[in-house]
């Protein structure tokens, strides 16, 4: 829980972190739809992008960057529960039918 909260405060401007992402869905998942998880979240990050001018638009309607970095905080928050309340048993379902697959092999 921890690493969720400091990893969204740390990486919440900075994009390097996304080239993570790949190797970690991989990691998790496997590499059978490796290049179609990879496509999805590069997906996503396209379509974040679309958020930038609507953000440059509640600046200068406010004259403040502070409720565009409210609105952001929040959608990491939100994020940061969706992680843990839909992808943690996605995960754990993942691994529970991989290793029956494995222990019907063996």
């Amino acid at each position: 829980m921890l690493f969720v909260i400091l990893s969204g405060v740390v990486f919440f401007a900075w994009g390097e972190i996304y080239s993570l992402f790949p190797s970690t869905c991989t990691d998790v998942y496997g590499s059978q739809y490796a290049t179609t998880n990879a496509g999805l979240l590069y997906t996503a990050k396209g379509t974040a992008s679309l958020l930038v001018p609507l953000g440059n638009v509640l600046m200068a309607a406010t004259g403040s960057w502070h409720s565009v970095f409210v609105i952001g905080a929040i959608m990491n928050a939100v994020a940061a529960v969706m992680a843990l309340a839909v992808l943690k048993p996605l995960r754990a379902a993942h691994y529970a039918a991989y290793a029956s697959r494995r222990a019907a092999q063996a």
